[in-house]
């Protein structure tokens, strides 16, 4: 015991003494980063003549990242914690959008292949760098690996180049669930489950040890959709045949020799980093061309205040909860909405949703508000890599929506997943007691603490199938099908967009942009600036949170358990709060 708390002191007084070191730093970095209003003080306000954007591909995606975010991403990059590095799907696209039109920007550089990111993300990228290549300009790409989706980004590229000793993922789609029935028989926790939906699959890791069928159904039929997409566009862009590429993905070309990359065009060449200067110097014509990165396009671009905006584009991203700091909290985004309906200068929205989805309860707000906002001012949805069950129902109610055909949607349906510790508190010898005025007045409680009588059981259910009839009804008024229809594609299945358009879930196909023209063109605008929400928050506000102990141990919490597992804890903590019942997809599933 004596070394346990030895340690323990020693480990809470080395975090201590790293976030001392973390304000010192913190401080006298303030001088180097220049004022909050210009951003990073080395970024560049202009480009010159030879200009390469150097388009990284590291890190992770979000949706949407704002001037202040960058600067927090800067100082966390001057404190050597760049692994951590966020880029926002919705500045990079403005960057490739900027270069393509500045007459001083050559081309583009793709460097690197290990960014984080879903293949609805991917697809984005994808499309905004073929538009780019339209401007006559050239794009190449190196890595020293490739990821699959940063592969599939980069086969967008004139020419396309790997080291020699590299290694590049092309082996097809899987996906992997870990199941936690027999570790909590053990333990003496059972999951008591109440749920609506067939395919309603987040509950089966704590009920099932393998998947349903309903299950592999679903994601056989999902991953054969996004595979079709990403294997055709390759086959285009690398002009090698469909069944050339499954062929090779069914060797799984990341234990293939390097040389065979080349025999069968997967890439152009083998080479290493110093060697695309010379490829360089001779696309933009001088050996004293610019590479001009994130910080320095965003400071580029016209960043001007806009004085009337008249298309705003409201961003929800991540799991939706009643209450917190992450994702979409629910009377945030009410009041975010009731903002945008209120301002007259806005006079449409696009709703861009990338969201597993998550408390019934908030969905039902956001649902709502955007129901009023809709009588006011066009609402366009554009779907990301997910938007189902909860992300779904927040969507279900604009004028039009857009989903990507890789996009996650769909997943009509609620569950409840309330633990039954009673086995697990006899072993360890803890009891509970109390007294109450009525049958259920410590229902709460009781279920979790010896498990829920047929009773109380029933109760839940109908709880839940009332629930269900809200959510479809809700689907079924925002898409203008019937209730009956809804509940046929629902049972809390999961589409592709492909699939989803096919069968009325969605309207079209498309991207952010996509949508834009299509809020613009309800609105009847033809000349449009565009404004983003939520709006930032204050700039110390936000870069004292990044500098907060929480995020430095999430870091590390992140690195040693795997992203999958640190979400699945993390979902887990959400479903926890009240109220419990989830509308919801099982997020930390990831398509490899």
């Amino acid at each position: 015991m004596k070394q346990f708390m030895k340690l323990s002191i020693a480990v809470v007084f080395g975090l201590l003494l790293w976030a001392v070191i973390k304000v010192f730093l913190f401080f006298g970095l303030i001088g180097l980063i220049g004022s909050a209003a210009s951003g990073v003080s080395s970024s560049k306000s202009t480009a010159k003549s030879g200009s390469v954007y150097e388009l990284e591909l590291r890190g992770a995606v979000v949706e949407y990242q704002d001037e202040k975010d960058r600067m927090t991403a800067s100082l966390m990059s001057a404190l050597d914690e760049d692994q951590y590095a966020i880029f926002g799907l919705n500045e990079i696209l403005a960057n490739i959008r900027e270069a393509k039109t500045n007459p001083k920007i050559e081309g583009i550089y793709l460097h690197g292949g290990s960014m984080q990111m879903g293949y609805a993300t991917a697809q984005a990228l994808r499309e905004a760098l073929t538009d780019f290549r339209e401007s006559g300009k050239f794009v190449v790409a190196y890595a020293d690996s490739y990821g699959q989706a940063n592969y599939y980004v980069a086969t967008a590229a004139d020419s396309l180049f790997i080291n020699p000793s590299g290694s590049l993922s092309w082996q097809g789609l899987g996906v992997n669930i870990e199941f936690y029935t027999k570790l909590l028989e053990k333990l003496g926790v059972e999951m008591q489950v109440v749920k609506v939906g067939t395919f309603k699959s987040a509950v089966e890791p704590y009920m099932l040890t393998k998947m349903s069928e309903p299950n592999k159904l679903q994601y056989n039929t999902l991953l054969g959709d996004i595979w079709q997409k990403m294997s055709s566009d390759v086959s285009s862009s690398r002009d090698i045949a469909l069944e050339q590429l499954n062929a090779l993905a069914d060797k799984n070309m990341l234990l293939q020799p390097q040389d065979e990359y080349v025999q069968t065009n997967l890439v152009d060449g083998l080479c290493y980093s110093q060697d695309m200067d010379a490829l360089l110097t001779k696309l933009t014509g001088t050996d004293d061309y610019e590479l001009l990165d994130y910080d320095d396009m965003a400071s580029i671009r016209n960043t001007k205040v806009l004085s009337k905006p008249n298309l705003a584009v409201l961003y929800a991203e991540g799991a939706i909860s009643d209450a917190g700091q992450d994702g979409i909290i629910g009377k945030k985004m009410v009041e975010t909405i009731d903002e945008i309906a209120e301002d007259d200068n806005i006079q449409a929205v696009v709703f861009r949703v990338n969201s597993p989805g998550g408390s019934a309860y908030a969905s039902e707000q956001i649902n709502h508000a955007i129901a009023l906002l809709k009588e006011k001012k066009p609402v366009v949805v554009s779907m990301g890599d997910y938007a189902a069950s909860g992300g779904y129902y927040i969507s279900c109610n604009a004028n039009y929506i857009y989903a990507e055909p890789t996009t996650l949607t769909g997943s009509i349906g609620i569950f409840g997943l309330i633990p039954n510790v009673k086995k697990l508190t006899d072993k360890v010898g803890l009891s509970i007691d109390g007294v109450e005025t009525h049958q259920h007045s410590n229902l709460e409680t009781d279920i979790v603490m010896r498990g829920m009588t047929a009773q109380e059981r029933d109760m839940l259910q109908a709880e839940i199938n009332r629930g269900y009839e809200l959510f479809t009804r809700r689907c079924a008024e925002g898409r203008g099908i019937s209730q009956d229809e809804i509940k046929k594609i629902g049972e809390g299945r999961v589409w592709s967009g492909v699939r989803a358009k096919e069968i009325g879930l969605v309207d079209e196909l498309g991207s952010l942009q996509d949508a834009l023209a299509k809020a613009a063109e309800l609105a009847e605008l033809e000349d449009y600036e565009v404004a983003e929400y939520p709006e930032p928050e204050d700039l110390w506000e936000k870069m004292m949170k990044s500098f907060k102990m929480s995020a430095q141990m999430e870091a590390w919490v992140t690195r040693i358990l795997g992203s999958e597992r640190y979400q699945m804890i993390c979902d887990l903590e959400n479903m926890q709060a009240k109220p419990s019942i989830q509308a919801r997809l099982p997020y930390f599933i990831e398509i490899k």
